[in-house]
């Protein structure tokens, strides 16, 4: 099925800030995407596009709805768009940069989400089955859901040093099951957090951001609340944290403002451990800095065998960085983020490539979302197995769980739930 017309424009994400929708249409009619952004993005992500301007306060991106438009639109009118990884080269080969910093990489994957949409309904299947086509895999897994409850970091105002603390549940039959106990959970947190004077307004992320005395009080909430809805933390219910340390990364030391800290990569290693020891932590996600390669490499040591080590702003989906993380033995799994990369089939190949080494992927969202659900087909679709798509609260949120309860009834008997961690 060939494309007809493909059309791009500038939209807001749930922050409020301008991001790209793109629509590909083919003679099955119009399919459209939109590109989801991050309030603390890695250095070595692919390029998001920005004008830079007055306009959105320097945030709008009308240079790559342009490019989109006026340049990408030309190259691929007509192509079939069964043929994802033909459409993707071409545009990559368009762009001819290393981090997609000509055209922009929300518009090149404004164009390439679209382009997967229209491929699967040119097959008459749904995306996620298209998906799994194109990436090669038959046997669809719905995810066990990284659920961010408490928020800190450059993702709250005056609450934690630790950017993200995610409820996992994971001890239920399916997926409908675990998210209705992370929810249960999540209100039961709600209600904790009122009774001890915190206000419960919610972030980005539909989290709650109280300004507790230390980074572990959250996790001490945590565990009351699981217990207080009902469940066993650990047996059903795990956790998993994302630090994103290199937002607290200062001349060579982590600063821990919170606690009034600041430490060595060794000690942070030491801080995290101890953490594991006391709370039921699965997963640890940027727990060091992007660049402190060797500081990856002694965590991974110290807690990869425990723990799941995950590297996000570290590899931002880049098979590149993902191949110098397996020579050095730095992670044991990888977070998955589309706009990092900027296309689908490279998405593909990055997750291939970590699959390969038997690591874990977390296909995840970012602080921006829209109420786009691609990222729900994905997750199902390549079987990663875990996602991360913040709480269980605004709809930019709610739209993917909501989507992969649709594909758990579309799949009946044939759903199977992974409550397999690491």
């Amino acid at each position: 099925m060939k494309i007809t017309s493909v059309k791009a424009r500038q939209i807001l994400d749930s922050r409020g800030i301008p991001t790209v929708e793109c629509d590909v249409a083919t003679e099955k009619g119009l399919f459209r995407a939109s590109v989801p952004s991050g309030s603390s993005a890695g250095k070595h992500e692919a390029l998001e596009l920005r004008d830079g301007t007055k306009a959105y306060n320097g945030k709008a991106v009308t240079k790559a709805v342009e490019n989109v438009n006026k340049i990408i639109a030309k190259k691929i009118m007509g192509m079939d768009v069964s043929r994802q990884r033909e459409i993707d080269d071409s545009m990559v080969a368009l762009d001819a940069t290393e981090n997609k910093s000509k055209l922009g990489a929300n518009a090149i994957l404004a164009v390439s989400s679209a382009v997967c949409r229209a491929g699967a309904a040119s097959e008459g299947i749904e995306l996620y089955e298209h998906i799994g086509r194109l990436y090669g895999n038959k046997k669809f897994i719905l995810p066990t859901p990284q659920m961010v409850v408490i928020s800190g970091g450059c993702h709250a105002d005056k609450s934690t040093d630790l950017q993200e603390y995610m409820i996992c549940p994971h001890g239920f039959r399916t997926f409908k099951e675990a998210l209705q106990a992370g929810t249960e959970t999540y209100n039961a947190l709600a209600s904790l957090l009122r009774k001890k004077g915190f206000h419960t307004n919610v972030g980005k992320e539909g989290s709650f951001a109280p300004s507790v005395p230390s980074n572990r009080t959250p996790l001490e909430f945590m565990e009351k609340a699981i217990e207080q809805a009902g469940y066993s933390p650990g047996k059903e219910i795990c956790f998993a944290l994302d630090p994103a340390s290199s937002e607290f990364f200062e001349n060579g030391k982590y600063a821990l403002n919170t606690e009034s800290k600041k430490l060595s990569s060794e000690e942070m290693v030491d801080y995290y451990s101890a953490m594991v020891n006391e709370f039921p932590i699965y997963s640890l996600e940027d727990g060091l800095s992007e660049d402190d390669w060797q500081g990856w490499i002694g965590l991974n040591k110290r807690l990869g065998k425990k723990i799941q080590i995950v590297g996000d702003d570290l590899l931002v989906t880049n098979v590149k960085r993902i191949k110098k993380a397996i020579e050095m033995d730095a992670v044991n799994a990888v977070l998955i983020k589309i706009n990092q990369i900027g296309t689908i089939s490279e998405t593909f190949d990055a997750m291939k490539l970590t699959s390969s080494e038997n690591w874990k992927n977390v296909v995840s969202h970012r602080s921006g979302e829209t109420e786009d659900s691609f990222i729900a087909d994905l997750v199902v679709g390549a079987a990663a197995g875990q996602c991360k798509f913040g709480a269980p609260a605004r709809s930019d949120r709610n739209a993917k769980y909501n989507q992969l309860l649709r594909i758990e009834e579309r799949l009946g008997s044939k759903a199977v739930f992974n409550g397999n961690l690491y």
